[in-house]
């Protein structure tokens, strides 16, 4: 298969499973119960073991590698420091716009991240868009019952995560076209990303992953963390 078609594929099928995430959320019927709350939070804290694995395990390892310890630290700190902002700015805000904006806030510099590593390191371009669509099925998920609750109508939702499944190839073709040939500039935009990632989940993932009286949900966080460190050690 053409190499650009492959990774237009597997950028898209990463961002696809938001979308999924948020039609199980419409077709799911369960009555509220305390099961079902222990299942909701589960779901969150296995998407927080997903990302925290997609930090250790694919966005972080080329920083490391091929940056200077300053620069890695400046950009590590910087993806950290922006995203604090843009939750600032949505926690401001409110609405059913600031869980899109979220969404937003992770997959697009990792898309643009696949697209700059997928020809020249195919293994870790499978390795970060499988970690990319195991993250955003549990993020459709929750965001889709969010928006719902706040108002937005269930279609509108789905619309939007179809839209987010559009933007990643755009943004992975844009990675690919500008940034194959530029290792450290590559390696700089995926730690920014990690640093903006772990803010999020320890802003936004880990405390809705606690549930009073409970522990089994965040036991969630184990598997989705085992899940991706079981897939780096396959693919890798």
């Amino acid at each position: 298969m053409n190499p650009v078609l492959s990774l237009l594929l597997f950028s898209w099928g990463s961002g696809i499973t938001a979308l999924l995430g948020g039609l199980l959320a419409r077709a799911e019927s369960m009555p509220e119960s305390d099961r079902k709350q222990r299942l909701i939070h589960g779901v969150v804290a296995f998407g927080g073991g997903i990302l925290l694995a997609a930090v250790a395990f694919a966005l972080l390892p080329e920083g490391m590698e091929l940056l200077s310890p300053w620069i890695l630290a400046l950009t590590f700190l910087s993806g950290g420091v922006l995203f604090s902002i843009l939750d600032a700015y949505q926690s401001k805000s409110g609405g059913s716009g600031a869980q899109f904006l979220a969404m937003l806030m992770d997959f697009l510099p990792e898309a643009l991240s696949l697209g700059a590593v997928f020809s020249h390191d195919h293994k870790l371009g499978l390795l970060l868009a499988a970690f990319i669509a195991l993250q955003n099925f549990p993020e459709g998920f929750n965001a889709y019952r969010e928006m719902v609750l706040s108002g937005e109508k269930p279609r509108t939702v789905l619309g939007l995560f179809a839209l987010i499944s559009l933007l990643g190839p755009a943004m992975a073709l844009a990675g690919h076209l500008f940034f194959q040939d530029m290792p450290g500039i590559t390696a700089g935009i995926m730690a920014f990303a990690a640093g903006g990632i772990l803010y999020l989940i320890f802003q936004d993932i880990a405390p809705q992953s606690r549930l009073e009286r409970h522990w089994s949900p965040t036991l969630g966080s184990v598997l989705g963390f085992l899940l991706g460190m079981m897939g780096h050690v396959l693919i890798g």
